[in-house]
């Protein structure tokens, strides 16, 4: 009896293993293959008006960090080579002493980006939010996406999920080193099946106000 027990919990185990595998690595699967012909560089991808950059971490001196900073140099070169008009960067600014948009914009000043060509969003805490509100606040239906390989997949997803048709462009003008790409990747199978999630199930409503529109 105890045998049967054993198996019995041993099989269940497997499969639970086995839903929770096809749970994290289906979702992943599925939106790679949905980023693919989406997915462009700077060089060939099709002109849009805005250019969509998503917040990372900043540094102790509340300056950009360098995924940020690798973004950002991605974007101006988009701008410096007229496949956008306008920079959307989107950030965290949840807290007085951290203001990712700011940090951006500083940056992209000191890169020779005009004050003009770039709107601030202050509300990006998380790409969800970034993404829904750059449709609903912003009134943006077109934009390349400006983001690292591991992460442009789930903001593709998300950005056309919300009504803005989008390619993206992935910032590769950094290395860095494998430790932090296997732990980004790794990171990234979990935040892919939450933004699946809150597109189809939760559907959370992120901090919204006036419009804004880019134009």
């Amino acid at each position: 009896m105890l045998k049967k027990i054993i198996k019995l919990l041993w099989r269940l185990s497997l499969i639970l293993c086995l839903l929770v595998l096809c749970g994290l690595f289906l979702p992943k699967l599925v939106i790679m293959l949905f980023a693919a012909p989406r997915t462009f560089t700077v060089d060939d991808v099709p002109a849009e008006r805005v250019a969509i950059v998503f917040g990372a971490g900043l540094l102790r001196d509340g300056s950009a960090g360098p995924v940020l900073r690798d973004r950002v140099e991605t974007a101006a070169q988009l701008y410096q080579h007229g496949n956008v008009g306008k920079i959307l960067m989107s950030g965290d600014n949840r807290f007085v002493n951290y203001n990712e948009p700011e940090a951006m914009r500083q940056y992209a000043l000191d890169l020779g980006i005009p004050d003009s060509a770039i709107v601030l969003d202050y509300a990006g805490r998380r790409t969800y939010d970034t993404c829904y509100r750059a449709n609903v606040i912003f009134k943006v239906d077109a934009a390349i996406l400006v983001t690292q390989s591991f992460h442009l997949p789930r903001a593709l997803f998300l950005c056309n999920s919300f009504g803005v048709e989008s390619t993206g462009v992935e910032a590769n003008n950094t290395y860095f080193r494998k430790v932090s790409r296997l732990y980004w990747n790794v990171r990234e199978l979990f935040a892919t099946t939450q933004a699946v999630w809150d597109v189809y199930v939760s559907k959370p409503l992120p901090v919204l106000g006036n419009p804004e529109p880019i134009y």
